[in-house]
């Protein structure tokens, strides 16, 4: 199976008291102690970031790892992340991770490591890259389109309730026909693709949401999706 988990916000960066949509992650790779690696790159490789990674990841049931482009622990990075079970990419500048990961020829691999069935997450950055098209802040005021890895069909929009400006702003980018229609994900929500279909849709907050988001003549249709609220599964 193909599958990746979109976190719109949320997990061990967002909720570090709120472990509900990390565990439902490890849960995934079906094995008592997954191979669990961070791909820090939209936020430059943060220090402080990773170390709230391992904070949270060395106590739970896995083996956390971190590749970092900035300061590498190995030549062979196609051989290190395809001995992972999880990839999990962090936040950040979009735009940049993009542009990092085709130079060190990482998009290539995360395919690969897509279609050899290892799970990829992320959350906002680490969530829009895998979609065709994404809203991001990359570029600094305001927000704008960009195009993503493609994994993925349509359009991604995190922080869809967490940010006052994106929710018109995704609705207005598709309702001018300058990005597809998609999915919008509050912050604590993550929908699951497996094979590029949506499998599950999960949240760590009781009533956050994901929207179907689409342009009918003109007109934005936002279709409230199905979510299940972890702590009451």
């Amino acid at each position: 199976m193909k599958q990746i988990i979109a976190l719109g916000g949320g997990g061990f960066s967002m909720e570090p008291e709120n472990s509900l949509l990390d565990k439902y992650i490890l849960q995934q790779s079906m094995k008592k102690n997954p191979k669990i690696c961070f791909l820090a790159t939209a936020s430059g490789d943060s220090e402080n970031y990773i170390s709230r990674f391992y904070h949270f990841f060395e106590k739970q049931d896995c083996q956390p790892s971190h590749l970092s482009l900035f300061n590498p622990s190995t030549r062979n990075i196609e051989s290190f992340l395809l001995d992972k079970d999880i990839i999990y990419v962090g936040g950040g500048n979009t735009k940049n991770l993009l542009v990092l990961w085709k130079e060190w020829g990482l998009d290539t691999i995360l395919k690969k490591a897509w279609e050899q069935g290892i799970i990829l997450a992320g959350i906002s950055a680490g969530s829009i890259c895998w979609f065709e098209e994404g809203v991001t802040d990359s570029y600094g005021d305001g927000l704008e389109p960009l195009t993503c890895l493609g994994f993925l069909e349509g359009s991604n929009c995190p922080h869809y309730d967490g940010e006052s400006d994106r929710r018109p702003s995704y609705q207005q980018l598709i309702t001018n026909k300058k990005i597809k229609p998609g999915f919008a994900t509050d912050d604590g929500v993550a929908i699951h693709f497996i094979d590029q279909e949506i499998h599950t849709i999960v949240s760590s907050r009781p009533n956050a949401k994901a929207y179907k988001v689409y342009d009918d003549n003109d007109k934005v249709i936002e279709k409230e999706l199905a979510t299940n609220f972890l702590g009451l599964l």
